[in-house]
């Protein structure tokens, strides 16, 4: 008697779980079309994700001019997301320093103090040799370097 109450359960199982073809064939086409989210793989090799690619860090390497003969060179470290930095800030004073990029901006103590290098135009540096420029680098007001 349990035998039979046992297999009769488990047909009924079996018969309510059962999928009828068009119910297979909807959710194979489901899964198969990418949703609006997904887009291109990286490397275009036609793989799918889904979400938004993480944007590139922007790369500040290279030489900007300041005014009066101050300039700031940066060049990559070993580490990513680090910079070492040579530069003249005023016309007596001019180092070496590390710098650390905190998202579009470059982290550094010079002298014992905390600076950021934070990019900007020519006309937020203050300075009227660089008013116009757009590819600028501003540490404080009266301090900015810009591109050649």
């Amino acid at each position: 008697m349990k035998r039979i109450l046992i297999l009769a359960a488990l047909s009924a199982l079996t018969a309510c779980s059962r999928e009828t073809p068009e119910e297979v064939k909807n959710a194979a086409a489901a899964t198969n079309t990418p949703t609006a989210a997904a887009t291109a793989g990286p490397a275009g090799d036609g793989a799918t994700f889904i979400g938004l690619p993480k944007q590139k860090a922007p790369d500040y390497v290279g030489r900007y001019v300041g005014v009066e003969g101050m300039y700031l060179t940066i060049r990559h470290a070993a580490t990513p997301d680090r910079y070492r930095m040579e530069m003249q800030w005023d016309l007596d004073n001019k180092g070496e320093f590390r710098g650390e990029q905190v998202g579009d901006t470059i982290v550094f103590e010079r002298n014992g103090v905390r600076e950021t290098l934070r990019p900007t135009n020519g006309d937020a540096t203050g300075l009227k040799y660089l008013a116009g420029k757009t590819d600028c680098l501003t540490v404080k007001a009266g301090e900015g370097y810009c591109k050649k």
